[in-house]
């Protein structure tokens, strides 16, 4: 795979296996998410053709990458801020997926409307922080001890991203 060859795009529901698939690698990886019940392609279609954007990274037409957005909170008053997730298929790592679908979402995002991008991050994972890092991202606490997985205690890092076009 090159660099050369990705291309970033919204992600349809012919796209459901492939992020599905990326998804549960990182569940099984157990370094990322602290979510345990694999996604199926019917889960991951529900994600797509609302406000949220999904944005996927292919390299010549194989999803290797997606990064996606999701409600912060039900509550209306925050109704301009959206949570998101980035993952990575294991084999195109290194390889400025994640950037290239970073940079996708964070455009979908403000053009959706949004002011605020927000996630949190496990503190181990370094490689994530420091992209998130790069493109603008702030660290805004941590929460100790968040979760428990694999019984041992993990903390996470909060990051926001304010959006400018949509700060009024």
């Amino acid at each position: 795979m090159s660099r050369t060859r990705l291309r970033t795009r919204a992600a349809t529901p012919g796209d459901c296996a492939a992020i599905a698939d990326i998804y549960n690698a990182g569940i099984a990886e157990r370094r990322s998410t602290f979510e345990t019940r694999p996604r199926t392609p019917e889960d991951i279609a529900k994600w797509l053709g609302g406000r949220h954007p999904v944005m996927v990274v292919e390299d010549t037409g194989r999803v290797i990458a997606f990064a996606s957005s999701s409600a912060y909170s039900p509550r209306e008053c925050y109704a301009g801020i959206a949570d998101f997730s980035i993952y990575v298929a294991p084999d195109a790592r290194g390889l400025g997926a994640g950037r290239l679908a970073m940079e996708a979402l964070l455009e979908a995002v403000e053009a959706a409307g949004f002011h605020k991008l927000t996630s949190r991050v496990f503190a181990t994972n370094t490689r994530s922080r420091a992209l998130l890092a790069s493109l603008g991202f702030r660290e805004v606490g941590l929460h100790e001890k968040h979760a428990l997985m694999d019984g041992v205690w993990q903390d996470i890092v909060v990051v926001e991203k304010l959006l400018p076009a949509n700060l009024r």
